[in-house]
């Protein structure tokens, strides 16, 4: 979720090619990492991680690729695979896991996940994309979630505004914000961005059975519908809010602008709240946590996991040592309060997390209760990796362009059935 620092195609070559060097000498007690964690929050989370290895005395090769959304750090596992030589654990989002679990270079976990209980702590919808052919292949980290709006407290309170909780009472606040001379909703130009916002407003516009039957069932009649034509009404006004500053922009910049003052809201997944963090932010006091207006009640999620390639039986103890740590209570919670995310275990305290923090971990098991814990569309949680852009390209065409709700809705029937083929 990056700006990619360096061109991919070279840091492609390098690693896959320092990493083939340096795996004739590996030590068997030592895990190489594959990621795009790289902002400040996300690799500081990313450190508690390490350290419990290191604590176990097993070494860590840090592998980070950033931008892209974990695109281009595919690029770099496809290289890697290539050339024989696949990472021990690799981060990956929802259909990403399973198609790599499909080329059956994965490695079986399930000794690991009975020893350890995983069936009953992790919720069944995260467990779709951990299990692959009836055996874990990932163990996931966090559960994030898409469908929240972050706040400045400090103009909310200024311009006299509570949190909103329907479309008309965010479209007035947004209003009223504006008109007090702030950028009213800090925003990255970027496609995934732009599908995180899409994701919400899906939601909030048709509801969970809406969002069920036209992101994840992808049926013809929904993406057709006239809600679908509302939703591409909303993203056109939601347009309206944002600086002409935001193309290309990244999506902490965006944070930035919120925890500066300069903006008022973002509507962004919560690790946007790592961001707040580590400036210093505090929950209830500097920044407001909120869902995004109609969709109180669901959780969308997007589930960051660490899936294990088959790296042979001499560096396994070290594999299996990194899963296990990665879903100790101990280690869920250390992260995820760094990270803005909620553990991927519904057994764990909520102690020791802000008011954010509470709020998600609270909500997160009465989605998962009552059958409204959905996955992710931006975050490649609804289907392959083929819809997903094809719904990318339409949604940022409209946002960017002026194609009407109309126009955006057959592009959307049409792109979706052409990726479907």
């Amino acid at each position: 979720m990056h700006t990619l620092l360096w061109p991919v195609a070279v840091l492609t070559l390098s690693i896959a090619c320092s990493s083939s060097g340096q795996s004739k000498n590996n030590r068997a007690n030592t895990v190489e990492v594959l990621h795009w964690w790289t902002s400040g929050a996300e690799a500081a989370a990313l450190q508690v991680l390490r350290r419990a290895l290191t604590d176990q005395a097993i070494g860590w090769v840090d592998m980070p690729v950033a931008g892209g959304g974990g695109s281009n750090a595919m690029t770099v596992l496809r290289a890697r695979v290539a050339s024989g030589n696949p990472p021990t654990a690799v981060q990956m989002l929802g259909f990403d896991i399973l198609d790599w679990g499909a080329e059956k270079i994965t490695t079986d976990l399930n000794d690991v996940a009975k020893a350890e209980g995983w069936n009953e702590v992790v919720p069944k919808a995260l467990q779709a994309f951990s299990v692959y052919d009836g055996a874990w292949i990932a163990a996931p980290v966090n559960v994030h979630s898409t469908n929240w709006i972050w706040a400045n407290r400090k103009i909310l309170d200024e311009v006299g505004i509570k949190p909103p909780q329907t479309w008309q009472e965010l479209v007035g606040a947004l209003d009223a914000i504006q008109r007090a001379g702030y950028i009213a909703l800090a925003h990255g130009g970027q496609a995934w961005q732009e599908a995180t916002i899409f994701d919400s407003v899906v939601l909030a516009t048709g509801g969970p059975e809406f969002y069920r039957k036209a992101m994840i069932a992808r049926d013809d009649g929904a993406l057709r519908s006239a809600t679908m034509r509302e939703v591409f009404a909303r993203m056109r006004t939601l347009r309206t809010y944002v600086d002409p500053n935001f193309p290309g922009r990244d999506w902490n910049l965006a944070s930035a602008m919120v925890i500066k003052g300069r903006a008022a809201m973002q509507i962004m997944g919560d690790w946007a709240k790592g961001e707040f963090s580590s400036a210093n932010q505090k929950s209830g006091e500097d920044f407001l946590c909120f869902r995004f207006p109609g969709t109180q009640g669901s959780v969308l999620f997007n589930s960051d996991q660490f899936v294990m390639f088959d790296v042979g039986d001499k560096r396994r103890p070290a594999q299996v040592a990194l899963a296990r740590s990665i879903l100790s209570p101990e280690f869920q919670i250390a992260f995820n309060r760094i990270k803005g995310s909620v553990p991927a275990r519904i057994d764990v305290s909520d102690h020791a997390f802000d008011d954010c923090g509470k709020k998600a971990m609270a909500e997160l098991k009465q989605a998962a209760d009552s059958g409204t814990l959905l996955g992710s569309f931006a975050h490649g949680h609804t289907g392959p990796a083929a819809v997903k852009n094809a719904i990318y390209d339409v949604v940022t065409e409209h946002f960017n362009g002026n194609a009407t709700p109309e126009q955006a809705t057959a592009q959307l029937v049409d792109a979706v059935r052409t990726a479907s083929q």
